[in-house]
C-alpha cells in the first residue's frame, strides 16, 4: 500500500492511498465467505457456495464492493499510522479507483480528516500569576451565621397568604387537552425556588391554605417534556421557617463555643478559608488564560461549527441564531484549551493511573447525581473512556505547571497553593470550612437544594 499526505491547512490534510489487488484478496475472500452465508442455491449448502457460482450469479462487482467497505477502515487506519498524523474526528472518504471485476487493478481512495495542528508551546517554569487578595466582608460573616440559623430553624404553619421563601404542601395536576398527564398530592414546596414547572412561583404567592389555581406551562419531562400543559394547583398548608435568635445560647447549641462572638470570629475564618481557596482556583484559570495568551493555535473549523451546530439543536435554535456567535466564542476557546493540555500533558509525560480515572469518574457521577456503578456503565457503553483519560490527562498537566508557578496576590504576598487545597475540610479546622456549605434541615433537602461546589481543576470542556 502506499499513502501520502497533502496538507491543506494547519488543520486538516488529505491522504491519497492505492492499495495493490493482492492486499485486496484477504478482503475477496472473507468477502465471498460472508456472501456465502447469506444466499441460498440449489444445490450447494448455505455457507458452502463457491466463489465462481457467486460471481456466475451475483457478479464479480458485489464481492469487489463488499470487500471494499469491508477493508477500507483498515486501510486507512494503517496510512494514518504511516503518515503519523493525528486525526480529530471522522474522515470524508472518497473512493476514487476500484478495482476492476475482470482484470482486477488497484484501489484507490483519498480521505480528509482533521488533524491536531503543531504548534510551540509557551515557556512553563515560573509563569507568574496574579490572583485577588483574600478580602472578608462583615456581610458574609453575617450570610453564613444566617446559614447556620436556617438550619436550626423549624417550619410553623401559618394562617396568610403563602410569601417567597414559604414552604408550601400543594396539590398539583397537569393536563392537556381532556387528557391528564400527571398528578401528585401533598408534594412540598419552597415558593421561589423555581424546582418546578415554569410559572408557578408566579402564582403561588398570594394564596392561602385550601385555595386554587390555574397555568400553562411547558412539561420539564416525562414523554410530553416542552409540551404546554393545563396546570391546577391547590394549597393544602403554608409554613414558614422560624430562626433562632442569634445570641450566645444559639452559639452554645449550634457550635462548640460559648459566646456570639466567638462564633461569628470561627465564621469570618471560615470565610477567610473559602477566600482563600477561591485564590487557587483563580490561579489556575488565570494560569490556563496567560498560557493559552502566549501561543498561537489553529483550531479545525469544521469541528467548531459541528459544535455550535450541536449546540444550537440542541436548544431549538436555527442556525442563524445570534446566541450561535457566544457559543462559537466558547466552543473556540474550550477547544484550544484541550489542544494546548494535550501537548503540555505529552511534554511532561503524564500518566494516568486505574485509581485516579476511577476517582474522577465518580466526582463526574455525583455531579450528574448518577448512581457510579450506572455511570460508569454508560461511559463505557459509548466508548467514553480514552476521553475521560484524556481529561484526566490535561488536569494533572495544568497541576503540573501550577506547582512551577508563581503566584502572589494583588499585594504582592505569595501563596502557597499547596497550603489552598486540604486533603478534606475537616483539616482546615471544621467539615463546612472548604466551600462554606451547611447542611440544610430536611425540609431543604426535600426541595432538593443542592450547592454545587468549585472545582479547582475543572477545565473548560466542548
Amino acid at each position: 500500500m502506499k499513502s501520502a499526505v497533502e496538507t491543506l491547512n494547519p488543520t486538516r490534510v488529505k491522504l491519497t492511498v492505492e492499495v495493490p489487488f493482492d492486499e485486496l484478496k484477504p478482503s475477496m475472500d472473507a468477502a465471498y465467505k460472508s456472501i456465502a452465508s447469506q444466499v441460498t442455491v440449489p444445490g450447494f449448502r448455505k455457507g458452502k457456495v463457491p466463489p465462481r457460482i457467486i460471481d456466475q450469479r451475483f457478479g464479480r462487482g458485489v464481492v469487489i464492493e463488499e470487500a471494499v467497505n469491508s477493508a477500507l477502515p483498515g486501510f486507512y487506519t494503517q496510512a494514518v499510522q504511516e503518515s503519523e498524523i493525528r486525526p480529530l474526528g471522522q474522515p470524508e472518504v472518497d473512493v476514487t479507483s476500484v478495482p476492476d471485476p475482470a482484470t482486477g487493478g488497484d484501489l484507490a481512495f483519498t480521505a480528509e480528516v482533521d488533524v491536531r495542528p503543531e504548534f510551540e508551546l509557551p515557556a512553563l517554569d515560573a509563569v507568574e500569576v496574579t490572583v485577588d487578595d483574600v478580602k472578608v466582608a462583615d456581610e458574609q460573616v453575617e450570610e453564613r451565621l444566617q446559614t447556620l440559623r436556617e438550619r436550626f430553624g423549624s417550619l410553623v404553619t401559618v394562617e396568610r397568604p403563602a410569601a417567597e421563601g414559604d414552604f408550601l404542601s400543594i396539590d398539583i395536576a397537569a393536563t392537556i387537552g381532556d387528557e391528564e398527564i400527571d398528578s401528585v398530592k401533598g408534594v412540598s414546596y419552597r415558593v421561589g425556588s423555581g424546582e418546578m414547572l415554569q410559572g408557578m412561583d408566579d402564582v403561588l404567592p398570594g394564596l392561602s391554605a385550601g385555595e386554587t389555581t390555574t397555568f400553562d406551562s411547558p412539561l420539564a419531562g416525562g414523554e410530553r417534556a416542552g409540551e404546554d400543559a393545563h396546570v391546577t394547583v391547590t394549597v393544602q398548608s403554608v409554613k414558614e421557617r422560624e430562626l433562632p435568635e442569634a445570641d450566645d445560647e444559639f452559639a452554645q447549641m449550634a457550635s462548640e463555643f460559648d459566646t456570639l462572638e466567638e462564633l461569628r470570629a470561627s465564621l469570618s475564618e471560615q470565610a477567610g478559608q473559602e477566600a482563600r481557596y477561591q485564590q487557587g482556583i483563580q490561579a489556575r484559570e488565570r494560569l490556563l488564560e496567560k498560557l493559552l495568551e502566549a501561543v498561537e493555535i489553529p483550531v479545525p473549523e469544521g469541528i467548531i461549527k459541528a459544535e455550535v451546530k450541536q449546540h444550537l439543536e440542541q436548544e431549538g435554535k436555527a442556525e442563524d441564531d445570534p446566541h450561535g456567535e457566544e457559543v462559537e466564542v466558547e466552543a473556540r476557546k474550550a477547544f484550544k484549551a484541550q489542544l494546548l493540555l494535550d501537548a503540555i500533558a505529552e511534554k511532561e509525560e503524564v500518566q494516568v493511573g486505574q485509581q485516579e480515572l476511577i476517582e474522577y469518574l465518580l466526582a463526574s457521577a455525583q455531579q450528574y447525581r448518577m448512581d457510579p456503578n450506572e455511570f460508569i456503565k454508560a461511559v463505557d457503553e459509548a466508548g467514553q473512556v480514552p476521553s475521560m483519560v484524556a481529561e484526566v490527562g490535561r488536569r494533572k498537566a495544568l497541576a503540573q505547571v501550577l506547582e512551577r508557578a508563581q503566584v502572589k496576590d494583588e499585594s504582592g504576598n505569595e501563596i502557597n497553593l499547596a497550603e489552598l487545597f486540604p486533603a478534606s475540610a475537616e483539616e482546615a479546622g471544621d467539615e463546612a470550612a472548604l466551600e462554606g456549605e451547611v447542611v440544610e434541615d430536611e425540609v431543604a433537602e426535600e426541595q432538593g437544594e443542592k450547592k454545587k461546589s468549585d472545582d479547582p481543576t475543572a477545565l473548560p470542556t466542548l
